[in-house]
Protein backbone atom coordinates (compact mmCIF):
# COMPACT_ATOMS: atom_id res chain seq x y z
CA UNK A 1 0.00 0.00 0.00
CA UNK A 2 1.33 3.04 -1.09
CA UNK A 3 0.77 7.06 0.78
CA UNK A 4 -0.19 8.83 -2.75
CA UNK A 5 -3.77 9.07 -3.03
CA UNK A 6 -5.32 6.80 -6.19
CA UNK A 7 -8.30 8.31 -5.76
CA UNK A 8 -9.35 11.85 -4.26
CA UNK A 9 -12.89 12.88 -3.57
CA UNK A 10 -13.44 16.90 -2.85
CA UNK A 11 -16.86 18.49 -2.02
CA UNK A 12 -19.03 15.68 -3.93
CA UNK A 13 -22.56 16.35 -3.77
CA UNK A 14 -25.58 14.50 -5.04
CA UNK A 15 -29.37 15.55 -5.05
CA UNK A 16 -32.19 14.03 -6.66
CA UNK A 17 -35.61 15.57 -7.79
CA UNK A 18 -38.63 14.13 -5.46
CA UNK A 19 -41.92 15.23 -4.67
CA UNK A 20 -41.96 18.23 -2.24
CA UNK A 21 -41.96 17.08 1.24
CA UNK A 22 -43.83 18.95 4.19
CA UNK A 23 -41.39 21.76 4.21
CA UNK A 24 -41.76 22.06 0.77
CA UNK A 25 -38.98 20.62 -0.56
CA UNK A 26 -38.02 18.84 -3.65
CA UNK A 27 -34.56 17.94 -3.72
CA UNK A 28 -33.27 14.98 -1.96
CA UNK A 29 -29.13 15.77 -0.71
CA UNK A 30 -28.34 11.86 -1.17
CA UNK A 31 -24.55 13.33 -0.79
CA UNK A 32 -23.53 16.64 0.74
CA UNK A 33 -20.02 17.40 0.43
CA UNK A 34 -18.61 14.30 0.73
CA UNK A 35 -14.75 14.13 1.04
CA UNK A 36 -12.56 10.85 1.59
CA UNK A 37 -8.96 9.27 -0.59
CA UNK A 38 -8.35 5.67 -1.42
CA UNK A 39 -4.77 4.74 -1.70
CA UNK A 40 -3.24 2.17 -3.88
CA UNK A 41 -3.38 -1.74 -2.09
CA UNK A 42 -5.96 -0.32 0.11
CA UNK A 43 -9.13 -0.84 1.61
CA UNK A 44 -11.32 1.55 2.75
CA UNK A 45 -14.42 0.47 4.59
CA UNK A 46 -17.31 2.98 4.42
CA UNK A 47 -19.86 2.30 7.02
CA UNK A 48 -23.77 3.79 8.18
CA UNK A 49 -27.15 3.91 8.40
CA UNK A 50 -29.26 2.74 5.32
CA UNK A 51 -30.08 5.95 3.43
CA UNK A 52 -27.06 7.72 4.29
CA UNK A 53 -25.76 7.54 0.86
CA UNK A 54 -23.11 5.31 0.29
CA UNK A 55 -24.81 3.28 -2.52
CA UNK A 56 -25.34 6.90 -3.87
CA UNK A 57 -21.94 7.41 -3.52
CA UNK A 58 -20.63 3.91 -5.41
CA UNK A 59 -23.30 5.00 -7.92
CA UNK A 60 -21.63 8.16 -8.81
CA UNK A 61 -17.80 6.92 -8.34
CA UNK A 62 -18.86 4.44 -11.19
CA UNK A 63 -20.26 7.27 -13.19
CA UNK A 64 -23.63 5.95 -13.05
CA UNK A 65 -24.69 9.12 -11.24
CA UNK A 66 -23.26 12.37 -12.58
CA UNK A 67 -22.16 14.87 -8.81
CA UNK A 68 -23.83 18.41 -9.02
CA UNK A 69 -20.91 19.63 -7.23
CA UNK A 70 -17.55 17.98 -6.04
CA UNK A 71 -14.52 16.81 -7.95
CA UNK A 72 -13.32 13.14 -8.08
CA UNK A 73 -9.84 12.79 -9.36
CA UNK A 74 -8.19 8.82 -10.02
CA UNK A 75 -4.81 9.00 -10.33
CA UNK A 76 -5.25 13.04 -11.02
CA UNK A 77 -7.49 12.50 -13.76
CA UNK A 78 -11.21 13.78 -13.99
CA UNK A 79 -13.32 11.17 -15.19
CA UNK A 80 -16.40 13.32 -15.91
CA UNK A 81 -14.02 15.08 -18.06
CA UNK A 82 -13.56 12.54 -20.25
CA UNK A 83 -14.83 11.69 -23.44
CA UNK A 84 -15.52 8.31 -26.08
CA UNK A 85 -12.62 6.76 -25.73
CA UNK A 86 -10.59 7.85 -23.06
CA UNK A 87 -13.84 7.58 -20.84
CA UNK A 88 -13.99 3.54 -22.29
CA UNK A 89 -10.06 3.12 -21.26
CA UNK A 90 -10.40 4.83 -17.64
CA UNK A 91 -13.67 2.36 -17.20
CA UNK A 92 -11.28 -0.54 -17.33
CA UNK A 93 -10.26 0.62 -13.87
CA UNK A 94 -12.50 1.20 -11.67
CA UNK A 95 -15.19 -2.25 -11.59
CA UNK A 96 -17.83 -2.93 -8.99
CA UNK A 97 -19.41 -6.03 -7.02
CA UNK A 98 -22.68 -6.11 -6.30
CA UNK A 99 -24.40 -7.07 -3.33
CA UNK A 100 -26.68 -10.14 -4.66
CA UNK A 101 -25.28 -12.57 -5.91
CA UNK A 102 -28.23 -13.93 -7.35
CA UNK A 103 -29.67 -10.58 -9.02
CA UNK A 104 -25.90 -9.63 -10.67
CA UNK A 105 -25.50 -13.02 -13.38
CA UNK A 106 -27.33 -13.11 -16.07
CA UNK A 107 -29.00 -16.56 -15.62
CA UNK A 108 -29.06 -17.42 -19.34
CA UNK A 109 -25.16 -16.48 -19.97
CA UNK A 110 -22.53 -19.62 -19.07
CA UNK A 111 -19.62 -17.85 -16.68
CA UNK A 112 -17.29 -17.95 -19.50
CA UNK A 113 -19.70 -15.54 -20.79
CA UNK A 114 -20.18 -13.59 -17.77
CA UNK A 115 -16.69 -13.29 -17.48
CA UNK A 116 -15.94 -12.38 -20.92
CA UNK A 117 -18.93 -9.79 -21.43
CA UNK A 118 -16.86 -6.79 -20.75
CA UNK A 119 -13.97 -7.51 -23.73
CA UNK A 120 -16.82 -7.10 -25.99
CA UNK A 121 -16.91 -3.59 -25.10
CA UNK A 122 -13.00 -3.25 -24.73
CA UNK A 123 -12.61 -5.24 -27.69
CA UNK A 124 -8.87 -4.00 -28.09
CA UNK A 125 -7.54 -6.64 -24.86
CA UNK A 126 -7.52 -9.62 -27.17
CA UNK A 127 -7.11 -10.62 -30.24
CA UNK A 128 -8.67 -14.19 -30.50
CA UNK A 129 -11.35 -16.21 -29.08
CA UNK A 130 -8.30 -18.54 -27.66
CA UNK A 131 -7.01 -15.95 -25.66
CA UNK A 132 -10.33 -14.94 -24.57
CA UNK A 133 -10.76 -18.58 -23.75
CA UNK A 134 -7.03 -18.48 -21.56
CA UNK A 135 -8.00 -15.74 -19.63
CA UNK A 136 -11.48 -16.74 -18.58
CA UNK A 137 -9.25 -20.14 -17.41
CA UNK A 138 -7.11 -17.88 -15.64
CA UNK A 139 -9.54 -15.82 -13.78
CA UNK A 140 -11.52 -18.94 -12.85
CA UNK A 141 -8.54 -20.51 -11.02
CA UNK A 142 -7.44 -16.95 -9.85
CA UNK A 143 -11.09 -17.07 -7.72
CA UNK A 144 -10.72 -20.66 -6.68
CA UNK A 145 -13.20 -22.36 -9.76
CA UNK A 146 -12.26 -24.75 -11.71
CA UNK A 147 -11.79 -24.72 -15.29
CA UNK A 148 -15.06 -26.79 -15.97
CA UNK A 149 -17.19 -24.00 -14.38
CA UNK A 150 -16.92 -22.26 -17.71
CA UNK A 151 -19.62 -23.98 -19.34
CA UNK A 152 -21.94 -23.92 -16.27
CA UNK A 153 -24.16 -21.34 -15.68
CA UNK A 154 -25.41 -19.08 -12.48
CA UNK A 155 -27.85 -21.34 -11.43
CA UNK A 156 -26.08 -24.57 -10.71
CA UNK A 157 -23.83 -22.59 -8.20
CA UNK A 158 -24.09 -21.85 -4.81
CA UNK A 159 -24.23 -18.29 -3.90
CA UNK A 160 -20.57 -17.93 -2.81
CA UNK A 161 -19.31 -19.55 -5.86
CA UNK A 162 -21.73 -16.87 -7.75
CA UNK A 163 -20.01 -14.48 -5.96
CA UNK A 164 -17.08 -15.25 -6.86
CA UNK A 165 -17.99 -15.37 -10.72
CA UNK A 166 -18.80 -11.55 -9.87
CA UNK A 167 -15.53 -10.96 -8.44
CA UNK A 168 -13.70 -12.68 -11.50
CA UNK A 169 -15.67 -10.23 -13.80
CA UNK A 170 -14.63 -7.58 -11.99
CA UNK A 171 -10.87 -8.21 -12.56
CA UNK A 172 -11.62 -9.18 -16.08
CA UNK A 173 -10.53 -5.49 -17.38
CA UNK A 174 -7.61 -5.49 -14.82
CA UNK A 175 -9.39 -3.12 -12.48
CA UNK A 176 -7.45 -0.92 -9.76
CA UNK A 177 -10.20 -0.14 -7.61
CA UNK A 178 -12.83 -2.43 -6.60
CA UNK A 179 -16.07 -0.69 -5.13
CA UNK A 180 -17.44 -3.45 -3.00
CA UNK A 181 -21.46 -2.78 -1.89
CA UNK A 182 -22.62 -5.23 0.44
CA UNK A 183 -20.46 -7.83 -1.36
CA UNK A 184 -21.21 -10.81 1.80
CA UNK A 185 -24.74 -9.61 2.81
CA UNK A 186 -26.94 -11.94 1.17
CA UNK A 187 -24.18 -14.91 2.20
CA UNK A 188 -24.10 -17.47 4.91
CA UNK A 189 -21.33 -16.82 7.96
CA UNK A 190 -19.31 -19.65 7.00
CA UNK A 191 -19.56 -18.30 3.13
CA UNK A 192 -18.72 -14.94 3.83
CA UNK A 193 -15.48 -15.39 5.79
CA UNK A 194 -14.37 -17.45 2.48
CA UNK A 195 -14.95 -14.83 0.39
CA UNK A 196 -13.22 -11.65 2.39
CA UNK A 197 -10.44 -14.51 2.34
CA UNK A 198 -10.47 -14.32 -1.55
CA UNK A 199 -10.56 -10.34 -1.34
CA UNK A 200 -7.63 -10.52 0.60
CA UNK A 201 -5.98 -12.91 -1.13
CA UNK A 202 -6.47 -10.84 -4.57
CA UNK A 203 -5.45 -7.49 -2.99
CA UNK A 204 -1.79 -9.13 -2.05
CA UNK A 205 -1.45 -10.61 -5.73
CA UNK A 206 -2.62 -7.88 -7.32
CA UNK A 207 -2.29 -4.49 -5.18
CA UNK A 208 -5.86 -3.79 -6.23
CA UNK A 209 -7.85 -0.85 -3.71
CA UNK A 210 -11.12 -1.93 -2.35
CA UNK A 211 -14.03 0.74 -1.44
CA UNK A 212 -15.84 -2.04 0.87
CA UNK A 213 -19.18 -0.60 1.37
CA UNK A 214 -21.01 -2.67 4.36
CA UNK A 215 -23.39 -2.36 7.43
CA UNK A 216 -21.42 -5.24 9.20
CA UNK A 217 -19.02 -3.48 11.38
CA UNK A 218 -16.80 -6.55 12.14
CA UNK A 219 -16.80 -7.42 8.79
CA UNK A 220 -15.34 -3.85 7.77
CA UNK A 221 -13.31 -4.66 10.87
CA UNK A 222 -11.86 -7.34 9.49
CA UNK A 223 -11.14 -6.04 5.60
CA UNK A 224 -10.48 -2.55 5.98
CA UNK A 225 -7.27 -0.58 6.44
CA UNK A 226 -9.05 2.64 7.49
CA UNK A 227 -12.72 3.94 7.89
CA UNK A 228 -15.12 6.25 6.84
CA UNK A 229 -18.38 6.95 8.63
CA UNK A 230 -21.04 7.90 6.74
CA UNK A 231 -24.14 9.77 8.25
CA UNK A 232 -26.77 11.77 6.16
CA UNK A 233 -24.80 12.53 3.13
CA UNK A 234 -21.74 13.80 4.91
CA UNK A 235 -18.28 11.65 6.13
CA UNK A 236 -18.12 12.71 9.86
CA UNK A 237 -15.42 10.43 11.16
CA UNK A 238 -12.50 9.04 9.33
CA UNK A 239 -9.11 6.65 10.70
CA UNK A 240 -7.13 3.98 10.46
CA UNK A 241 -9.50 0.86 11.86
CA UNK A 242 -7.73 0.17 14.71
CA UNK A 243 -7.98 3.57 15.71
CA UNK A 244 -11.74 3.63 14.95
CA UNK A 245 -12.78 1.31 16.33
CA UNK A 246 -10.93 1.61 19.64
CA UNK A 247 -11.09 5.16 20.03
CA UNK A 248 -14.27 6.72 18.21
CA UNK A 249 -14.01 10.39 18.60
CA UNK A 250 -17.20 11.37 16.70
CA UNK A 251 -20.72 10.82 18.51
CA UNK A 252 -22.43 9.04 15.93
CA UNK A 253 -19.40 6.39 15.60
CA UNK A 254 -19.17 5.92 19.33
CA UNK A 255 -23.32 5.45 18.93
CA UNK A 256 -23.24 2.54 15.73
CA UNK A 257 -19.98 0.51 17.59
CA UNK A 258 -22.31 0.01 20.48
CA UNK A 259 -24.65 -1.00 18.86
CA UNK A 260 -22.90 -3.76 16.83
CA UNK A 261 -23.20 -7.40 18.45
CA UNK A 262 -19.93 -9.13 19.49
CA UNK A 263 -19.43 -12.23 20.48
CA UNK A 264 -16.97 -12.35 23.31
CA UNK A 265 -18.01 -12.15 26.58
CA UNK A 266 -15.79 -9.83 27.76
CA UNK A 267 -16.70 -7.32 25.03
CA UNK A 268 -20.52 -7.30 25.96
CA UNK A 269 -19.74 -6.77 29.54
CA UNK A 270 -17.61 -3.59 29.11
CA UNK A 271 -19.81 -2.19 26.39
CA UNK A 272 -22.50 0.27 27.19
CA UNK A 273 -24.63 0.38 25.06
CA UNK A 274 -26.26 4.30 23.54
CA UNK A 275 -29.38 4.37 22.63
CA UNK A 276 -30.07 7.57 20.48
CA UNK A 277 -32.89 9.60 20.76
CA UNK A 278 -35.49 10.43 17.87
CA UNK A 279 -35.48 9.40 14.16
CA UNK A 280 -33.07 9.93 11.38
CA UNK A 281 -33.40 12.85 9.91
CA UNK A 282 -34.91 13.56 6.61
CA UNK A 283 -32.66 14.10 3.78
CA UNK A 284 -35.29 16.55 2.12
CA UNK A 285 -34.93 18.54 5.05
CA UNK A 286 -31.36 17.76 7.59
CA UNK A 287 -30.94 20.00 10.48
CA UNK A 288 -29.02 23.15 10.75
CA UNK A 289 -25.22 23.36 11.43
CA UNK A 290 -24.33 19.87 12.62
CA UNK A 291 -26.67 17.20 11.36
CA UNK A 292 -26.11 14.49 13.79
CA UNK A 293 -27.56 16.93 16.65
CA UNK A 294 -31.14 16.27 16.82
CA UNK A 295 -29.66 13.01 18.17
CA UNK A 296 -26.44 13.51 20.31
CA UNK A 297 -26.32 13.79 23.72
CA UNK A 298 -23.37 16.31 23.76
CA UNK A 299 -25.09 18.53 21.38
CA UNK A 300 -24.94 22.92 22.49
CA UNK A 301 -26.15 25.83 20.57
CA UNK A 302 -22.85 26.06 18.49
CA UNK A 303 -24.04 22.72 17.04
CA UNK A 304 -27.34 24.27 15.73
CA UNK A 305 -25.66 27.51 14.71
CA UNK A 306 -22.59 26.26 13.05
CA UNK A 307 -21.76 23.24 10.80
CA UNK A 308 -18.66 21.89 12.03
CA UNK A 309 -15.70 20.66 9.68
CA UNK A 310 -12.85 18.15 9.70
CA UNK A 311 -10.26 19.98 8.71
CA UNK A 312 -8.36 19.48 11.83
CA UNK A 313 -7.15 16.50 12.45
CA UNK A 314 -8.47 14.45 16.29
CA UNK A 315 -5.23 13.29 16.22
CA UNK A 316 -2.59 11.85 13.37
CA UNK A 317 -4.45 10.23 9.95
CA UNK A 318 -7.99 10.24 12.38
CA UNK A 319 -10.56 13.24 11.31
CA UNK A 320 -14.42 13.77 13.29
CA UNK A 321 -16.93 15.96 11.80
CA UNK A 322 -17.29 17.57 15.38
CA UNK A 323 -17.51 20.20 17.23
CA UNK A 324 -16.99 18.29 20.89
CA UNK A 325 -14.65 15.39 19.54
CA UNK A 326 -15.48 12.48 22.38
CA UNK A 327 -12.21 12.26 24.54
CA UNK A 328 -9.68 10.10 23.51
CA UNK A 329 -9.42 8.26 26.77
CA UNK A 330 -12.80 8.68 28.36
CA UNK A 331 -15.75 6.72 27.11
CA UNK A 332 -18.55 8.89 25.39
CA UNK A 333 -20.86 7.18 27.09
CA UNK A 334 -22.23 8.63 30.52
Amino acid sequence: MTDSPLLEVQGLSKSFHVPKGPNGNDRLRALDGVDLTLRKGETLGLVGESGCGKSTLARTLMLLERPDQGTVRFGGVDPFALRKSELLRWRRRVQMVFQDPYASLNPRLTTAQIIAEPWHTHRDLFRTSRERAARVRELLDLVGLRPGDADRYPQEFSGGQRQRIGIARALALGAEVVICDEPVSALDLSVQAQVLNLLNELQRALSVSYLFISHDLSVVRHVADRVAVMYLGRIVETGATKEIFENPRHPYTKALLSAAPSLRRADRENKQKILLKGELPSPLDPPSGCRFRTRCWQATDLCAETPPTSADPVSPGHTAECHHPLDARVSAAR
